[in-house]
């Protein structure tokens, strides 16, 4: 796949988590299940997102393709945080709630949370892309809402939530610059498990 195609999905996929991401901030627990639209449409049309991606990193080749899938999915990410500035519901300081919370958790702690979403993310992407039947959908039905009912950190939707927060009181924030690239770190580990407990049954 061209790095331009790879670069164009990101963006898209980046959109749809940007768009879970928006519903979320408008009702946190309904936007909790309406969130299961972005990733299903991520797997749906094979979009290129970094949790859905992550685990099936092989060689550097790869993660120069995971790079740009990240970058991109800022991009997308971005663009729906343009939107959600329209809305005539205060999505700001819903987001700014959001960031709160992670830097009271603490960067590490927020890091290590991090890592189930990851996980759950891997699981539930590796049943949907199989599927045969609707119950290989079920991990990804339970998946989402698992990880924000957990308050395991999503870097791509964390991504929009850190973009829809006013640029003051996002570059305000010291521990802003440490918390993000753990979560970031933590996902990738996360989204990896499978390759140190399951390494036969992973590449089957």
């Amino acid at each position: 796949m061209k790095k331009t195609d790879i670069f164009r999905s990101a963006i898209f996929a980046g959109i749809c988590i940007g768009v879970a991401g928006f519903g979320y901030l408008v009702n946190p627990t309904i936007g909790m299940f309406l969130f299961i639209f972005g990733l299903a449409t991520v797997v749906q049309y094979r979009l290129k997102l970094f949790t859905g991606t992550a685990g099936w990193v092989e060689n550097r080749s790869d993660m120069l393709d995971l790079l740009i899938i990240l970058l991109g999915n800022m991009l997308g990410c971005l663009l729906v945080s343009l939107l959600a500035r329209c809305s005539a519901q205060n999505l700001t300081a819903a987001a700014e709630t959001v960031l709160d919370k992670r830097l009271a958790n603490g960067w590490w702690r927020s890091g290590l949370l991090s890592v189930g979403c990851g996980f759950l993310m891997t699981t539930a992407v590796n049943f949907a892309r199989k599927s045969k039947q609707f119950g290989d959908w079920v991990p990804l039905l339970l998946a989402v809402p698992l990880f924000i009912h957990c308050g395991f950190p999503h870097c791509i939707a964390d991504t929009f939530y850190y973009m829809t927060c006013s640029p003051q009181t996002l570059f305000a924030q010291p521990l802003f610059w440490l918390l993000y690239p753990a979560i970031i770190i933590g996902n990738f580990l996360g989204c990896n498990l499978y390759k140190v407990f399951l390494r036969k049954q992973y590449r089957e």
